[in-house]
């Protein structure tokens, strides 16, 4: 006697999709459709994109970026952003011998409050001295915490991927050292203003 068959239920057809949308800061671009049995279980996941995606750059290919859900307006999930960094493929092409590579990370508080952690990289053309490097940190540290106090979040954000940052610490740098490449090559939104994250689904 065989045995009956149990109809399997397509959990996909209990599905709905939704598009992920980028913040206002960023264009609000469609990023794609994913599929979710309740909007609830969209809010907090995290996706990714690379700023290529966001501006039609072909040159932006390199920089892979998050964005997390944080809000379900009918079928369009909102996101904020989460953070950034450079493709290794990328940061590993910026190394090259006999140049000094210049490192500084640092946790900064934007305006209105949200904090985040900001990873600063340099690449001199030749090896500099101890004394250009330490000061090549020190025009980084100082450059990214004067933005971030005087910038709202969606503002630092965007200079931040954007490269604006990046080029006024470029812009000093040069004076101290022959510089090839200045960038923010990876970043984290560590906590939103305590307002913003009660008032957040």
């Amino acid at each position: 006697m065989s045995k009956r068959r149990k109809r399997v239920r397509d959990k996909w057809r209990d599905k709905d999709w939704y598009t992920v949308v980028t913040p206002s800061y960023f264009g609000s671009v469609e990023l794609g459709v994913v599929p979710a049995d309740s909007p609830k279980k969209l809010v907090d996941r995290i996706l990714d994109a690379t700023l290529y995606d966001i501006t039609n750059d072909f040159a932006h290919q390199y920089l892979k970026m998050y964005f997390q859900v944080i809000e379900v307006d009918g079928k369009a999930a909102k996101t904020v952003f989460k953070g950034h960094e450079y493709s290794r493929d990328y940061l590993r092409s910026l190394v090259r011998r006999r140049t000094t590579r210049v490192d500084a990370v640092l946790n900064v508080i934007t305006k209105d409050g949200y904090r985040l952690r900001a990873a600063v990289c340099a690449f001199s053309l030749n090896r500099v001295k101890t004394s250009q490097e330490i000061t090549v940190r020190s025009l980084m540290q100082r450059i990214v915490n004067e933005k971030a106090s005087t910038l709202t979040f969606d503002q630092f954000a965007q200079e931040m991927v954007l490269g604006k940052i990046a080029s006024d610490i470029y812009n000093e740098a040069k004076k101290v050292a022959p510089m090839r490449h200045i960038g923010i090559r990876k970043s984290k939104l560590i906590s939103q203003p305590a307002a913003i994250a009660v008032a957040a689904p």
